[in-house]
């Protein structure tokens, strides 16, 4: 299943499965949307974004909680409050649910990057909510 951009600028996904695109370009694959059994309610998606060199995302929130992994190349991140830091390959971060996700870009201009990224959230939460300046 593919779906845009996890990191859209029109698009507050409530996601299942489609694909779409959107000004940063970047690709967004889900690959996995699962209800949880074990927790009623909430449900897991795991989704690969994949980022050409110099990409980055809009700023986004999540209303779920989100952990990511660079699966390839070098990803700079920040949340609100925090610094930015640049993740490498085998790395990874938490983002709880609600955070101000300011920055999500390639650090690199020339290399590719990939993430994974992790989520837990009601199916009436939306992936991602574009911020306002």
């Amino acid at each position: 299943m593919k779906l845009l951009p996890i990191f859209a600028a029109a698009l507050a996904l409530s996601v299942s499965a489609a694909t779409m695109a959107h000004d940063a370009s970047e690709k967004v694959s889900v690959l996995q949307d699962q209800m949880l059994k074990n927790v009623p309610g909430k449900k897991a998606m795991m989704i690969e974004v994949d980022y050409k060199p110099g990409q980055s995302s809009i700023a986004h929130k999540h209303d779920g909680t989100a952990m990511a992994y660079v699966l390839e190349g070098e990803v700079t991140s920040q949340v609100k409050g925090e610094q930015a830091i640049t993740y490498k390959k085998g790395q990874f971060w938490y983002e709880p649910a609600g955070s101000e996700h300011l920055v999500s870009k390639n650090a690199s201009k020339t290399k590719p990057a990939k993430l994974l990224v992790f989520m837990v959230l009601s199916p009436d939460e939306q992936v991602l909510i574009p911020l306002k300046n």
